[in-house]
């Protein structure tokens, strides 16, 4: 006797939409220990019972809500290069601190669970990837000499920007004022042709 998968909710309810919703807003705001199929359904304002109905684990429901912010992401990548790849732009673009929450919750969760981790470290390379193509863009055109190579400069960035994020997330911010203004006037040299 076989035994049929069991059913799951379409990808585009509205119900669906509004678990998601639900699971992300706990995760920022409680941390992803509060994100529980009851606390998720109570938030979102429906049975509990919906949440296994649409995801059939919690790792399921933590991943969709990981691929949903980081498909916003490359996309709102894909949109910023697209309208002005310059190497100031995608510095900016890099230092922006408003997902450190979201992003902590998730490599916390990731330290326990396989499934997280393997999306992260999936979305991470894509994610790489897309701004490697933007940087080495940005610092051809800016006529940049190659002295650092393109992947070791978005990787210095990269690190740059989480350890700031990180650190305003924990509250500690000294250090951090001198660091991107000497980010900014490195950039300012870069673009004004100057040597580093």
């Amino acid at each position: 006797m076989t035994t049929s998968p069991r059913r799951i909710g379409t990808a585009d309810s509205k119900s669906r939409a509004q678990l998601l919703d639900a699971a992300e807003q706990l995760l920022v705001e409680e941390g992803y220990a509060a994100v529980t199929s009851r606390r998720v359904a109570a938030r979102a304002g429906l049975k509990p019972q919906l949440v296994h109905y649409y995801f059939r684990t919690m790792d399921d429901l933590f991943v969709e809500v990981f691929r949903r912010q980081a498909d916003a992401n490359l996309a709102a990548l894909d949109a910023a290069v697209a309208k002005d790849g310059s190497l100031r732009h995608l510095w900016r673009l890099n230092a922006g601190t408003s997902g450190a929450a979201f992003t902590l919750e998730f490599v916390a969760l990731a330290n326990h669970r396989k499934a997280i981790r393997a999306e992260l470290a999936s979305y991470a390379e894509r994610y790489r990837a897309a701004q490697l193509a933007a940087l080495t863009n940005a610092l051809r055109a800016s006529g940049a000499p190659e002295r650092v190579p393109p992947i070791v400069a978005l990787v210095l960035m990269t690190g740059v920007t989480q350890v700031i994020g990180l650190e305003q997330a924990l509250g500690v911010t000294s250090g951090h004022d001198e660091t991107l203004a000497f980010v900014e006037q490195a950039i300012a040299r870069l673009d004004a042709g100057e040597p580093l």
